[in-house]
C-alpha cells in the first residue's frame, strides 16, 4: 500500500495491456502498433527488419564522440611491470575502449564479456543525459569522492524496470562497447558474451545488427546452477546463456577430450600409443554414395597377411564397399589420399550376423601419427589442433557451475561472498576454444577478474604464451558488504588482488616442482596497472561563450602540456595516440625514450644538438618530442627538422 488513490488511468493501461499486450513498447503504448492492432490500415515509417529503440541515435552519437583521455601506469600496483605483456586497466570502459582503438585495432583473438543482466536491480553506465555537453559528460564520469574514486551518484544509474526506457537504457549501454569492441578482434577473432533470459533476445538481434546474423556461431545454453533459482515465479531458472560470434574467419580449436571419451583410447601401438577405433564409413548425413561421390571406391584386405589395398593388386583379395545398414551405396569418412596415406592404420572386421565385411580406422591420442591429407571431412574427435572434441550447444557440469564459481573464489578470498561470479572453469573452456601461443584475451566487464585468473591457469597447463588485457571500473564497495569489511574498497581493488594471489600460488607450485634440467617454469607471472585519466595536454574547449575565455583558452595553448604531467604518464599517451601497443618495449637513454628498438623516439625532458645527434644516429622509423623544449630557441627546431627529413625520420612536434 503507498496510500494514494487509485490511478484511473493506470488502470485503464494496465487492463488494455491485459487485452493487446503487443500495442506496448517498454510499458508505454506504440500508437502506431496499437492501430494495427484493431484493423486500421496503417503503414509504418521506415517499415523494415531492423533493431529500435528510444535513445539508439543517441547512442550513435555517444560512439562517435572521441576520447581524449589517456592511460597512466600505476607500477606500484603492478607485477613485474617491465616484462609482463599482461594488462589491467582500471576506469570506465567505454572511455578506456576509445582509447585502445589505435594501438589494439585487429590485435585482440578473443573477448568475454559478462555484463548487467538487465535485472532491474543492475546499476550500470547508460547515456541518460543526451543534451549535455561532452564537457558536462566528462565532468560527471569524472566525479570523484574525497578518496579520489568515482562515485556511484555520478555515473551510476539504476534501471529499474518501472523505468520507460528500461531496455532501450540497457541496449544504448551495450551498443557502443560492442561496436568498438568488434574493431579490436582481429579477423579470425571472436566474442563471447553470457547472458540470462532478461535481455538475452535483444542482445542477440544487437549482436546482429553489429557483428552481423552470419556471423552468429551459436547461442549455448548453460547450466550453472542444478538447484534453481527463485527469481521467477513459476519456474525455477537453471540455465543462462552463452552467445558467440565471430569477426568472419573464426574456426574452434574445440575442446579437451572428456574422461568418458579418453576411456575409448584402450589400445596400444608397439610403440606404446595409444589410439580408439572408429567406424570408416560414414554414419549418419549425409552418408549417401551421391552426396560425395569421390568417397565411394573399393577397399581390398589381404586376410592372411592382414593388410589393404587401394588395388586389387592380386587374387582372393577381399573387396570391402561402404554399405549402409540397408545394403544401399554409402561412402567413406575419408578421401583415397588419405586413405591411401594410413592404410596401415585400417583394421577391417568382419560379421557373421550382418554377413558382411566393415573397415575400422585408428584415432590416436597423438594427432601427428597419423597423415592428415585429403579432402575429407574433419570428425568430432578430430580436430586439426590437437584431439579435441566439438562443442555442443548445451553445457553443463559441476565445474561451470555457480557453486564452483564461488568455491573457487573463497579459496582466494576466504571472508568475501561474491556477487555471481563466473567459474574460471568455464571460461578456460573459451579458452581452448578459441586461442593459440601468441593471441590476446579481452574482458572489459572484468568483475573480480576471472577471466585474468583463467588465462594464467590454462597458460600454466598448456605452455601457450596468451596474455590478457582486462578492464574494470573503480566501484565503490558498500560499506555494509563483506568486501569492505575485509578492507577493500572497490572492485578493481579485489580484481588486482586476485591476480596477485594467483601469481603467487602458481609460483608456490612451481617451487614445488623438482627441476631436473636446472630451469624453472617460464610463465608471463606479472601484470602492469594502468589507469584511465585526463588528457596530459590542455584540451581546447568548444564552450566559448565570452572574450574573457577566448583570451584565457588561446593563453592556455601557449603550452599545451599540464605543468603537473609526470615524463612515464606523457610517453604512454603519445605512445597510445601513435598506435603503439601498452606493453611496447620501451628503452630509457640519456636524453631520450626508444620503443621497440627503432620504431619510435620520444624526446620528452630536454632537447640540444647532442641528443637529436644521437638519435638521428640511431635511425628510428619516427620521432616525437615537446613543442615547449625549442621554447626560445627557433633555430634549433628549425635545424632539427630539416635533419630529420634529410635523414628519412618523420618528425612531429607536440
Amino acid at each position: 500500500m503507498d496510500g494514494k488513490s487509485l490511478d484511473i488511468t493506470e488502470e485503464k493501461l494496465k487492463k488494455l495491456k491485459e487485452i493487446i499486450p503487443e500495442a506496448f513498447t517498454e510499458n508505454k503504448i506504440d500508437w502506431e502498433k496499437l492501430k494495427a492492432a484493431l484493423g486500421d490500415d496503417i503503414e509504418f515509417k521506415n517499415e523494415r527488419y531492423v533493431l529500435n529503440w528510444a535513445g539508439k541515435s543517441d547512442a550513435f552519437r555517444v560512439l562517435q564522440s572521441p576520447t581524449t583521455a589517456t592511460l597512466v601506469p600505476d607500477k606500484a600496483e603492478s607485477v613485474n611491470f617491465d616484462t609482463t605483456e599482461n594488462i589491467f586497466i582500471e576506469g570506465e570502459n567505454l572511455e578506456v575502449l576509445k582509447i585502445l582503438q589505435k594501438s589494439y585495432f585487429g590485435k585482440i583473438k578473443m573477448i568475454y564479456i559478462d555484463p548487467p543482466y538487465n535485472t532491474g536491480n543492475d546499476n550500470f553506465i547508460y547515456p541518460d543525459k543526451f543534451s549535455e555537453t561532452k564537457e558536462e559528460y566528462l565532468s560527471r564520469i569524472g566525479d570523484k569522492d574525497e578518496s579520489g574514486y568515482l562515485t556511484r551518484e555520478g555515473l551510476f544509474h539504476k534501471n529499474s524496470k518501472d523505468n520507460g526506457h528500461y531496455h532501450s537504457n540497457w541496449l544504448s549501454m551495450m551498443y557502443p562497447r560492442l561496436f568498438l569492441a568488434r574493431n579490436l578482434l582481429k579477423d579470425d577473432g571472436v566474442i563471447f558474451v553470457s547472458i540470462d533470459d532478461n535481455e538475452v533476445e535483444n542482445l542477440t538481434h544487437l549482436m546482429n545488427e553489429i557483428f552481423g546474423e552470419e556471423n552468429h556461431i551459436s547461442t549455448i545454453s548453460v547450466i550453472n546452477n542444478m538447484k534453481g533459482r527463485n527469481d521467477k515465479a513459476n519456474v525455477a531458472t537453471c540455465h543462462e546463456y552463452l552467445l558467440i560470434y565471430s569477426k568472419g574467419k573464426f574456426i574452434s580449436y574445440g575442446l579437451p577430450l572428456s574422461e568418458e571419451k579418453l576411456k575409448e583410447f584402450i589400445y596400444f601401438d608397439k610403440n606404446g600409443e595409444k589410439y580408439a577405433l572408429r567406424d570408416l564409413r560414414k554414419r549418419g548425413r549425409p552418408d549417401r554414395r551421391e552426396d560425395r561421390p569421390n568417397m565411394y571406391f573399393p577397399i581390398y584386405y589381404d586376410k592372411k597377411i592382414k593388410k589393404c589395398y587401394l588395388e586389387e593388386i592380386k587374387e582372393g583379395l577381399i573387396k570391402i564397399l561402404p554399405l549402409r545398414g540397408d545394403k544401399s551405396d554409402g561412402r567413406w569418412r575419408w578421401g583415397k589420399e588419405r586413405i591411401g596415406a594410413n592404410l596401415d592404420y585400417l583394421h577391417p572386421k568382419y560379421s557373421s550376423n550382418k554377413d558382411r565385411w566393415d573397415i575400422q580406422h585408428r584415432v590416436y591420442l597423438n594427432l601427428s601419427i597419423m597423415s592428415d591429407i585429403g579432402d575429407e571431412e574433419v570428425d568430432d574427435d578430430e580436430q586439426n589442433f590437437d584431439r579435441t572434441s566439438k562443442p555442443k550447444s548445451f553445457w553443463w557440469g559441476g565445474e561451470i557451475s555457480t557453486d564452483v564459481a564461488n568455491r573457487e573464489f573463497k579459496k582466494i578470498f576466504p571472508y568475501i561472498n561474491p556477487d555471481y561470479p563466473k567459474s574460471p572453469f568455464f571460461i578456460e573452456r573459451l579458452l581452448h576454444m578459441s586461442v593459440l601461443d601468441g593471441d590476446i584475451v579481452l574482458d572489459f566487464f572484468s568483475g573480480y577478474s576471472t577471466t585474468a585468473q583463467s588465462v594464467m591457469k590454462f597458460v600454466k597447463d598448456n605452455k601457450e604464451k596468451v596474455s590478457f588485457i582486462i578492464v574494470q571500473l573503480a566501484e565503490i564497495i558498500e560499506e555494509n558488504n563483506d568486501a569492505f569489511k575485509d578492507g577493500y574498497e572497490t572492485i578493481a581493488e579485489i580484481g588486482k588482488e586476485r591476480i596477485r594471489r594467483v601469481i603467487k600460488k602458481i609460483k608456490e607450485e612451481q617451487e614445488s616442482k623438482l627441476d631436473f634440467d636446472g630451469n624453472a617454469e617460464k610463465q608471463d607471472l606479472g601484470f602492469k596497472v594502468f589507469k584511465l585519466q585526463d588528457s596530459n595536454f590542455k584540451i581546447w574547449r568548444t564552450q566559448i561563450e565570452t572574450e574573457e575565455q577566448l583570451v584565457d583558452q588561446l593563453q592556455q595553448q601557449l603550452e599545451p602540456l599540464d605543468e603537473n604531467a609526470k615524463t612515464e604518464n606523457v610517453l604512454y599517451e603519445l605512445l597510445l595516440k601513435s598506435g603503439i601497443p601498452l606493453t611496447a618495449k620501451i628503452e630509457q637513454n640519456d636524453g631520450f625514450y626508444l620503443v621497440n628498438d627503432n620504431e619510435i623516439a620520444l624526446i620528452l625532458e630536454k632537447a640540444d644538438d647532442k641528443i637529436i645527434k644521437t638519435v638521428i644516429d640511431i635511425k628510428p622509423q619516427k620521432v616525437i618530442t615537446l613543442d615547449r623544449l625549442f621554447k626560445n630557441n627557433d633555430q634549433l627546431k628549425t635545424n632539427t627538422a630539416l635533419q630529420m627529413k634529410d635523414a628519412g625520420i618523420e618528425f612531429k612536434v607536440v
